[in-house]
């Protein structure tokens, strides 16, 4: 039976990416904890970070740095937080978020019914600092 996020990446429920590739793509989280909050997915059905293939562990690792960064120029961010925990969804996935301080560390803030306009230019905000930063070829219009 496939994921959540396997439904979301084989188009079968909607999704906001912002980077695809062969191996992991990123799209925006239905309940973030701050503008931005992306989770980066491999497409492979892996349900525990600690049973992935070391190199796909490094490309997701590779692709949230990424994401990371253009997160610090489309949020002026000070920090971006990482996080995997899987235990909502049974396929391996990791957090990124920008973070002003360390109160936007706080999991229990996350906005469970967000503007959908907003989301929308959040996506588009990250989109282009990943394009702006040479990686138009990995970002979906």
């Amino acid at each position: 039976m496939s994921t959540l996020f396997t439904k979301i990446i084989d188009g079968e429920i909607p999704g906001r990416f912002v980077w695809k590739d062969d191996d992991v793509v990123a799209f925006l989280t239905i309940a973030p904890i701050t503008d931005g909050h992306v989770m980066v997915v491999p497409r492979q059905e892996v349900e525990h970070w600690v049973e992935a293939e070391p190199e796909l562990l490094s490309k997701i690792m590779s692709v949230a740095q990424t994401i990371a960064k253009a997160q610090t120029v489309a949020f002026s961010a000070k920090r971006v937080g990482v996080l995997m925990e899987g235990y909502e969804v049974p396929h391996l996935h990791v957090h990124v978020w920008p973070t002003q301080s360390a109160a936007d560390f706080d999991v229990h803030n996350v906005d469970h019914n967000p503007d959908p306009a907003r989301m929308d230019d959040n996506a588009e905000k990250l989109r282009a600092a990943l394009r702006a930063a040479g990686y138009e070829a990995n970002v979906p219009d």
